[in-house]
């Protein structure tokens, strides 16, 4: 019990961290902007644009809040302890990206539970495409990251087969 103890309190508090984060950009925007207002982030890039979303990702299944924080503490809670049994991770990469995507998901749950909307900010500019937060980036970045290391494995398993 220690040593898993050992081995995974500093992804919880790695979780941790990037949960505050993304909380206090969020914060931020709730305090200093007013709803539907934009404001330049990155010229012809990205601009800062307050938005509460109802929904999932693209403002899938707007208003149901409800539904959406069961999933959000449900996945929430499977990272957690995928994290704490290794389930699905094997080395510092892995840990990583589903810390990331852990991180991700409890901080729209807090917004979800707290609110009844997860606060977005940041809009693209030079394309059309949803609005986010950062913990969206940490869902998105984790899921890339977990899938190129999962094409990786399968990529090294095959070139194995083939060798021998």
């Amino acid at each position: 019990m220690k040593d898993k103890i050992k081995r995974t309190w500093p992804w919880y508090l790695l979780a941790v961290g990037l949960v505050a984060a993304d909380q206090v950009v969020k914060l931020w925007v709730r305090s200093a902007m007013a709803l539907g207002e934009t404001r330049p982030f990155i010229p012809h890039f990205i601009e800062l644009y307050h938005l509460q979303n109802t929904g999932g990702a693209f403002s899938l299944l707007a208003g149901q809040t409800w539904m959406l924080t069961v999933l959000s503490a449900v996945a929430t809670v499977a990272l957690a302890v995928c994290i704490w049994g290794d389930y699905v991770t094997t080395n510092t990469f892995s840990r990583l990206c589903l810390t990331c995507v852990l991180a991700g998901a409890a901080g729209n749950l807090i917004d979800r539970a707290a609110f009844g909307a997860v606060t977005d900010m940041f809009n693209f500019t030079f394309i059309r495409f949803g609005v986010f937060n950062v913990a969206d980036m940490w869902v998105v970045g984790g899921v890339i990251g977990y899938c190129a290391y999962l094409i990786y494995l399968q990529v090294k398993e095959n070139r194995h087969e083939v060798d021998h």
